[in-house]
């Protein structure tokens, strides 16, 4: 049933953009034009049609253990784009090809759908969006519009690929041809997306390790007593009911107006510099998760000792929690920067991040804080590519953090969090071969994510090899990750 809706979406818009035709007058005028019979002349929009298909296997390190069960991942993928232009505006719709062909799901699903309009030097957007805001390459400060997903990191070297469209008005206004005024209105909310499935591969360990963390803090009171087991027991299921029922409902979309987000950005070239400023007012992508209720909860706990810390008690006792996710509401003012200099290409951001907490005392709320990004490319020796880039969050009033993650939801977090990402590419055989390896470096968690790859491209078809190796710390964003290696082999065609 999906799958017939979301063509007959496609349908009616090609439809729409036929029945777009100016109207025309068929009738005899006085002024020929060229021996023609008087038709009034008209604009016919313009459809096209583009997309590709890409057929691949998927294999990971920890799989090949056991060969004979190893899964090697949807093969086919693929994308389907309309776009219908006239004068005075055009549409697009972009679909997602997925192999899901069991009646499960719908094969398709919309990747953007949008219409923009033109008045002079005004243009108003409206639909299913990606925008792309600030001058870094990837994961950018200013870059606040979509969340991402996060449920598959072998795409971390695509962040277009990860970012997640959103239902927005889009206005842009054009000062003459190197400024622009731009605003953005976003009337629902959603966070980052997360593997939160049991047993996922690309679970965070945010997530997964939260009953462990709680469990310590809480087993580190003095008044829990000789209860381990019967606790370590009541708070696992506790979180458990939590990440499976509470966390999936916390994470959906909020339609609420009390969630919409907006910005202004402004743009202008100066001589040879791009220079951008912007605002934005809108929720934290990452989800803060925070327990409430600590008296009652330690009130009913030593009811449960007194009856030795029977499993019903306790599970009353853990009942009491109230746990909670939050994404914080937030100003955010930044400026950007770009300019080639001595062959360097050279893009920066710098940018505020204001939160309710600005003391730094407020436990359920993520701290102010203090963002940049620089990075280059340029061309090197024997026709190799270098693209670095510098990213960088610094906590405000980090001093003021509660030890205790109980209280506070930054409880033993690190000051700053600092990542380098490096590109290296070098061209071969006419451009049709391609060597290239991207390397994400996590300076505070000690880690790493390498993506090497060798692409041949002829004409429209696309065959890459290609893989990701994390290593590094255990406990970090991508080393957590250690056992997930993969390498990839896929064949593509674009039309």
């Amino acid at each position: 049933m999906k799958s017939k809706l979301f063509l007959l979406i496609v349908i009616l818009f090609i439809i729409s953009g036929v029945l777009y035709l100016p109207a025309q007058d068929f009738g005899f005028n006085n002024e020929m034009d060229g021996g023609s019979l008087g038709l009034a002349p008209s604009f016919v929009p313009a459809v096209t049609i583009g997309g590709e298909l890409s057929a691949g296997l998927t294999g990971y390190g920890d799989d090949f253990s056991d060969i004979g069960k190893t899964n090697l991942g949807d093969v086919l993928k693929g994308k389907l784009n309309f776009t219908v232009a006239s004068t005075h505006a055009d549409g697009t719709i972009n679909l997602k090809l997925a192999p899901v062909f069991d009646g499960s799901a719908s094969p398709l699903t919309i990747d953007e759908a949008y219409l923009r309009a033109y008045f002079g030097d005004f243009s108003l957007e409206g639909g299913l969006r990606k925008l792309t805001w600030g001058k870094a390459d990837s994961f950018g400060p200013l870059d606040v519009v979509n969340p991402l997903d996060y449920s598959d990191l072998s795409l971390m070297g695509a962040v277009g690929d990860m970012k997640i469209a959103r239902p927005m008005l889009h206005g842009s206004y054009q000062f003459g041809a190197f400024t622009k005024l731009e605003g953005v209105f976003i009337p629902t909310f959603q966070g980052h997306r997360f593997a939160l499935e049991q047993g996922s591969r690309w679970a965070p360990s945010q997530f997964t390790d939260i009953s462990s963390s709680f469990l310590s803090a809480i087993l580190s009171k003095p008044e829990m007593g000789t209860g381990t087991a019967a606790i370590g027991k009541g708070m696992n299921d506790r979180m458990g009911r939590f990440l499976s029922n509470d966390m999936t409902k916390e994470t959906q979309i909020l339609s609420f107006l009390e969630y919409a987000q907006a910005g202004l950005r402004f743009t202008a070239t100066i001589g040879s510099s791009d220079l951008g400023i912007q605002y934005f007012y809108g929720n934290l992508f990452r989800p803060g998760i925070s327990i409430k209720g600590m008296s009652g909860f330690q009130n009913a706990l030593s009811v449960a000792a007194a009856g030795e810390f029977q499993e019903t008690a306790v599970k009353d006792a853990f009942d009491t929690l109230q746990i909670k996710v939050r994404y914080n509401r937030y100003h955010q003012a930044g400026i950007d920067y770009a300019q080639v200099l001595a062959g360097f290409n050279i893009r920066a951001e710098a940018a505020i991040l204001l939160t309710d907490d600005l003391e730094g005392d407020k436990g359920d709320v993520y701290n102010p804080q203090l963002a940049w990004s620089l990075g280059f490319d340029r061309d090197l020796f024997l026709g190799i590519n270098l693209n670095l880039q510098a990213t960088e969050t610094i906590r405000l009033f980090h001093d003021k953090l509660n030890g205790d993650p109980l209280l506070d939801i930054e409880a033993g977090k690190e000051l700053s969090s600092t990542r380098l990402t490096t590109v290296l590419a070098r061209k071969f055989l006419r451009d049709e071969l391609e060597i290239k390896a991207t390397g994400l470096w996590g300076i505070e968690d000690r880690d790493f994510l390498i993506l090497p790859s060798i692409a041949w491209i002829k004409n429209d078809v696309t065959v890459e090899l290609s893989g990701g190796l994390f290593g590094g710390d255990e406990q970090g964003e991508l080393g957590q990750y250690g056992d997930n290696h993969f390498i990839k082999a896929v064949m593509g065609y674009k039309f």
